[in-house]
């Protein structure tokens, strides 16, 4: 009897092995086939980004020089290239055409930007099967349906409108579709977010009213990202078109950090009928994070003094790089959906999309989305939480194609009467 009593033993436990084998297996074929749903939907779905930060970088490093590795046709050391998009399925990266703060005091603003619209306008003419312009969400999905990656404009900081209203409808000419009103300093339109000074305006100025009001009439959406938080509840109370944040994340995870939107205002700006657009970076995306940050930083500071270098030095590059892996405070894509789910739970999933600031912040980017070939990786981080297709479309192109569409019926509107 005992021997009969091992015996069942051991083949109960054999049986349960085995089927736990098999429940292993069918979680993984279910992980896999979720990852292939993932990747297929990110080359169905258009996706726009709100914010991606290539201008800059290509102003910085030189536009197609020869073997640069800033021929964006190709493979680059950058967040954004022709390759990496189309792995990732990017199909509209706003361009941002970002004018830095200091150019408000020595002047230079208007110039600066135009010559950033100009390197990107080189893209369409020199390589035509690649990259197109777009001013419309129409244009962007003509090209969508031709293959082309859409290139449309935002620009980043409105000092470049220089105390002239008629720049407004002078930018819009040149393609851009919104303006950031100010970066990180107040300048003439509103004040900033960043700027941690006695604010200028107390919000608006009497001219950032009238380019609210400007913009609104020739349909360049407004982006209320860099803000105070004083000059985005001027601007809700005067625009007749919805708002966007095109690069931000939400205040809930990072307290005190006035950059992000606290849950007032991105209800507020759903209310309204706008769209926050996820930032992406890790300083954006948790309190612990931005800690470790500044920890960082601190250090390297100091580093550098003890041993005599500049941020350009190759040997404190590669210090610093290593470094920083070495104290990993980076995100994990997972957090950034956790702010996807934040949005939707206050607001509502019409009110949330992708604002990455490729390019722009750095080497703060969260596991999993280091560059633009990696879309696929959140679509299915979304998938794993239980979002439907439709949901995952509107955050990829709908939701801010809704509010493109909207300022411009505003804008035909008001340029009737």
């Amino acid at each position: 009897m005992k021997l009969f009593f091992k015996i069942g033993i051991i083949f109960t436990a054999f049986l349960f092995a085995c089927s736990g084998e098999r429940s292993k297996k069918s979680q993984n074929d279910n992980l896999s086939e979720l990852r292939e749903r993932a990747q297929l939907l990110s080359q169905k779905f258009i996706i726009t980004d709100g914010h991606v930060d290539l201008p800059y970088r290509m102003e910085e490093k030189g536009f197609m020089s020869l073997n640069s590795f800033e021929d964006v046709s190709i493979e680059t050391m950058g967040n954004f290239d022709y390759p990496k998009a189309k792995i990732g399925g990017l199909d509209a990266p706003f361009m941002s055409i970002y004018v830095p703060a200091a150019l408000q005091i020595s002047g230079g603003s208007k110039a600066f930007a135009d010559s950033l619209i100009d390197m990107v306008g080189r893209l369409p003419k020199a390589f035509p099967n690649l990259f197109a312009s777009a001013g419309t969400p129409s244009e962007v999905k003509n090209n969508f349906e031709r293959g082309l990656i859409s290139l449309p404009l935002g620009m980043e900081n409105g000092a470049p409108i220089e105390s002239d209203l008629a720049n407004v409808k002078y930018f819009f000419d040149r393609g851009i579709r919104y303006i950031t009103l100010t970066h990180s300093l107040d300048n003439e339109i509103c004040d900033s977010s960043y700027d941690t000074s006695e604010d200028t305006w107390n919000g608006l100025s009497p001219f950032g009213e009238q380019v609210v009001h400007e913009m609104n009439k020739w349909g360049i959406m407004i982006d209320v990202s860099h803000i105070s938080d004083s000059a985005f509840y001027d601007v809700m109370d005067l625009t007749q078109a919805p708002v966007i944040a095109s690069h931000s994340s939400c205040r809930k995870f990072t307290p005190g950090f006035m950059r992000n939107m606290n849950d007032d205002m991105i209800k507020l700006l759903a209310e309204k009928g706008g769209v926050i657009q996820i930032n992406f970076g890790s300083s954006f995306l948790s309190k612990a994070s931005q800690d470790q940050f500044s920890i960082i930083k601190a250090y390297l500071a100091e580093y550098r003094e003890a041993q005599g270098l500049s941020e350009n030095d190759s040997t404190y590059i590669a210090y610093a790089a290593q470094y920083l892996i070495e104290m990993d405070p980076f995100e994990d894509i997972k957090t950034v959906v956790d702010h996807i789910d934040h949005v939707v739970a206050i607001a509502g999933i019409d009110y949330v999309g992708l604002g990455s600031d490729f390019d722009g912040v750095g080497n703060s980017l969260p596991k999993g989305l280091k560059d633009v070939s990696t879309y696929p990786h959140l679509i299915y981080e979304l998938l794993m939480r239980g979002y439907s297709d439709q949901d995952i479309e509107k955050i990829c192109s709908q939701n801010a194609f809704r509010v493109w569409e909207e300022n411009m019926r505003v804008a035909s509107k008001l340029q009737a009467l």
